[in-house]
C-alpha cells in the first residue's frame, strides 16, 4: 500500500503524468506517421493513375492529333488535359 503522506501521494501523482504524458507523445508520433505514410500512398497512386499509366504527348496539339486520330476510329468523347506531374499532355474521358 501506498503512503499516506500527501507529499509522497504528490510524487506518484506527478510521475504517473510524467509518464502518461510520454506514452501519449508516442501515441500521437506514431500516428503522425502512420498518416503521412498514408498520405505518400495515396499521392503515389494518385501519380500512377493520373500519369505514369497513359500515354504523355509533348504539345496540345499532338495531344488534339490523337483525339482526332480516336474520333476516326470510333471512340469519341476524349478531351486532353496538362499533367501536374510530368508537364506533358495526357487524354481522358472525364469533362474537366
Amino acid at each position: 500500500m501506498g503512503s499516506r503522506k500527501r507529499s509522497a501521494r504528490q510524487k506518484q501523482v506527478e510521475a504517473f503524468k510524467a509518464q502518461l504524458a510520454s506514452d501519449l507523445d508516442e501515441i500521437y508520433a506514431r500516428a503522425r506517421a502512420e498518416h503521412s505514410a498514408a498520405d505518400e500512398r495515396r499521392e503515389n497512386a494518385y501519380r500512377a493513375k493520373s500519369c505514369e499509366s497513359k500515354n504523355r504527348y509533348a504539345t496540345r496539339w499532338d495531344a488534339q492529333e490523337a483525339i482526332a486520330s480516336c474520333a476516326a476510329h470510333g471512340r469519341g468523347g476524349l478531351t486532353y488535359y496538362r499533367c501536374d506531374f510530368c508537364g506533358g499532355w495526357h487524354l481522358t474521358s472525364h469533362p474537366r
